[in-house]
């Protein structure tokens, strides 16, 4: 059967207060439109022929339809026919949960989804076994690496056509299990992390987007980059632990920046990127490895759980919280991987790498 790719983008991502206090850019909704152009061009090339793509009313679709059809008028087929997902747009997250969840069950290969970490954590909470090509599109975009989207879809499209073997094409990847038990009347409530979660003394939730250091407290992160922007660059600029290592790293801040306490590495005081082009002062206490399918359990014992930079959950004195991080939770598609695998066996040219005999 032929591969069938399905397009997530939801209008209604980086819309948090980070676009107002920070420097973050703004993609509009043409922007995003010729992303997709240039993805869609990609997986064609590949012999990709059909794609479902999540409907919006932000007007992304009718964009890209629109060079679809330019691209038709020139006599030009480079492009794979469009079939929008049949689903009611509600204008919210929950639009980007209805359409994975809709894309899995009609047999989509794979996911390319455009957004930043929160919406690539609600596209794996509905993907399954279905992998996701993230594209960076957000606020914070930690977990989407950032590449040319052409780059993208053709990696995508190699993959899913089974040009590249399984085992080079995707990759494993980590996430932080989130239970909050509220007591034999409160039930647990679960939800996870790509990325990162964040404890803060505040209990409301207010505006979601974290950009506030002084009330941060725990850290718990899947990978620790120094080279991206978020809760992820506090841990990275301490102890670096790659995406592709078992477990993540926990990290024990101060208030108002000040680093304090009796701890394993001594406290400091760390200046880091928390939202494009705000620099924070958090003070650190202590961070340690976190193994996977080990329960931590936060000396926090009231606030709000921030997941992937937003703030989801608040829990009281009353509540028993614990996180555990999952090695092996969900796929991606391994960009640099197939890329360097079509490079190497020359998949774009059609010439056969000749084989070199055995001494």
């Amino acid at each position: 059967m032929a591969p069938v790719v399905g397009i997530v983008a939801n209008p209604v991502s980086a819309r948090d207060i980070r676009r107002v206090v920070a420097n973050a850019t703004s993609l509009q909704i043409a922007d995003r439109a010729n992303i997709l152009l240039r993805v869609l061009a990609a997986l064609h090339a590949c012999g990709v022929r059909d794609v479902l793509m999540m409907p919006e009313n932000g007007g992304i679709r009718a964009h890209v339809e629109r060079g679809m059809m330019r691209a038709r008028a020139r006599g030009e087929d480079i492009y794979p026919a469009l079939h929008p997902v049949a689903m009611l747009v509600t204008g919210t997250v929950a639009d980007t949960h209805r359409a994975t969840a809709e894309m899995r069950r009609a047999g989509v290969s794979a996911l390319v989804v455009l957004g930043g970490d929160g919406t690539h954590r609600a596209v794996a909470a509905e993907c399954g076994t279905v992998p996701i090509a993230g594209i960076s599109t957000g606020t914070n975009n930690a977990f989407p690496e950032h590449r040319e989207p052409t780059i993208t879809g053709l990696a995508t499209g190699l993959a899913v056509t089974g040009r590249v073997p399984p085992h080079i094409a995707f990759a494993a990847n980590k996430r932080i299990d989130v239970s909050l038990d509220r007591g034999a009347n409160g039930g647990t409530v679960t939800d996870m992390a790509l990325v990162d979660v964040a404890l803060v003394t505040e209990r409301y939730i207010g505006a979601r987007a974290l950009w506030r250091t002084e009330n941060f407290r725990e850290l718990y992160v899947t990978f620790a980059d120094p080279e991206v922007i978020g809760m992820s660059a506090i841990a990275g600029l301490l102890e670096p632990v790659g995406r592709d290592e078992s477990g993540g790293l926990m990290v024990r801040l101060s208030p108002n920046g000040e680093g304090a306490g009796d701890c394993r590495k001594g406290a400091t005081t760390l200046h880091a990127p928390i939202a494009p082009g705000m620099m924070a002062r958090v003070g650190v206490t202590d961070w340690r490895r976190m193994p996977a399918d080990v329960a931590f359990v936060p000396e926090v014992t009231a606030g709000s759980i921030a997941l992937d930079g937003e703030r989801e959950l608040s829990f009281s004195e009353r509540d028993r919280l614990s996180l555990t991080l999952r090695d092996d939770a969900f796929r991606t598609v391994n960009v640099a991987a197939v890329m360097r695998h079509a490079g190497q066996n020359r998949l774009l040219t059609g010439t056969p790498v000749p084989v070199t005999a055995a001494f």
